[in-house]
Parts: C-alpha cells; sequence; structure tokens
C-alpha cells in the first residue's frame, strides 16, 4: 500500500466517523476531539487531513452529495418508488432527517459552505424529478419537480415530528394526486376508481 493509499484510507475512516457522528448526534454536538479520540487519532492529525471543523463538514456533506444513480425503470416507478425508499428509510432507528437540512439549520450561517451544498443537493434532487416528469410529457416539469421535492421535504419533517414513517405514504399519495393533474396516467393498479 503506498503513502497516498494510507491517506486515503485514513481519510475515509475520519469521514465515516464524522458522517456518524454528525448525522447521529448534530454537528454543534459532536467536536474534533471526539471525532478524533472514535478514529483513533490525536487531534492534530485529523488537522493534517481537515484543517479545520468547518473543512470536515464540507467534506462530510460533500461525501453525501451523490446523484441519484441513472434507471431504465419507467419514470412513473422511479418517482412513486423515491416515495417508498423514503418510507423505508424514515422507518429506521438511526433517521434524524435530512443531514443537508440538520447542517444548515445547526449551523445557521448562510455563508457557510455547507448552505451551498444543500442547495446543491435540492437542486440535483429537484432536477432528478424534472428530467423523470419530462419524460412522462408532463407541460409544466419544472413546477412539479419543485411540488415533488417539498411533499418529500415535508414527509421527512413531519415523520421527524410524528415519528410515523406513514406520512412518506401519505406524500406518496398526494403526488400521485399532482401527477394525474398534470395529465400522467396511473396504470389501473395505482387507480382509486
Amino acid at each position: 500500500m503506498t503513502r497516498s493509499d494510507d491517506r486515503t484510507a485514513m481519510q475515509e475512516r475520519i469521514l465515516e466517523t464524522a458522517d456518524r457522528l454528525f448525522y447521529g448526534q448534530g454537528i454543534r454536538a459532536v467536536g474534533v476531539d471526539t471525532i478524533a479520540a472514535e478514529v483513533g487519532i490525536s487531534k492534530r492529525t485529523l488537522y493534517n487531513y481537515y484543517p479545520s471543523k468547518d473543512d470536515l463538514i464540507v467534506a462530510y456533506l460533500s461525501r453525501r452529495l451523490k446523484p441519484a444513480p441513472p434507471s431504465e425503470r419507467p419514470p412513473l416507478d422511479q418517482i412513486l418508488g423515491n416515495f417508498e425508499r423514503l418510507e423505508r428509510t424514515i422507518s429506521t432507528s438511526v433517521f434524524r432527517g435530512c443531514p443537508f437540512v440538520n447542517a444548515v439549520a445547526e449551523l445557521k450561517d448562510p455563508s457557510h459552505a455547507a448552505t451551498r451544498i444543500a442547495l446543491a443537493f435540492k437542486e440535483q434532487r429537484r432536477k432528478w424529478f424534472q428530467e423523470l416528469l419530462e419524460r412522462l410529457g408532463v407541460a409544466d416539469a419544472e413546477t412539479l419537480s419543485l411540488q415533488l421535492l417539498l411533499l418529500v421535504d415535508g414527509a421527512i419533517a413531519a415523520a421527524i415530528v410524528r415519528g410515523d414513517p406513514k406520512v412518506a405514504t401519505a406524500a406518496r399519495q398526494a403526488a400521485m394526486v399532482l401527477l394525474q393533474a398534470a395529465g400522467v396516467e396511473m396504470p389501473r393498479k395505482l387507480r382509486k376508481d
């Protein structure tokens, strides 16, 4: 293993630990001392990889900023499947909401790089919806993509408050109503005749 491989492996260990702790306990609640101790390194060593906590926060969020993988599944299946995955995610014992929204809310600094990353994530998700809606032939895919994103965000917020993953099912049902209103034909098995 080369020195570069060692460095990459250590960066990954630090980021995995920061991800688990920041998401599980909160960015403000977790200090770099805690992360270094969990990784089994000194604070100074951690700073050799990430010169500040802000740098570590940015790396943590950037690591989570992954585009949705392309799929050949029908667009409607992908859109509605997004809400089904959300319900499964909300049902897990580690669910604490959206890490990007959590970071922005905790840091309370519109100029922080975390805010730009959160905006990039939300826009990435909106564009994912928009592309699928365009494939379905929706006339105003841009507006409907924002509405679907709002349903996702609302379900996440409601799940945190209510502790009930079924809010994602309600969001999926609302998405179906919006899709039908936009002219998307629902398969018979999904329609409530």
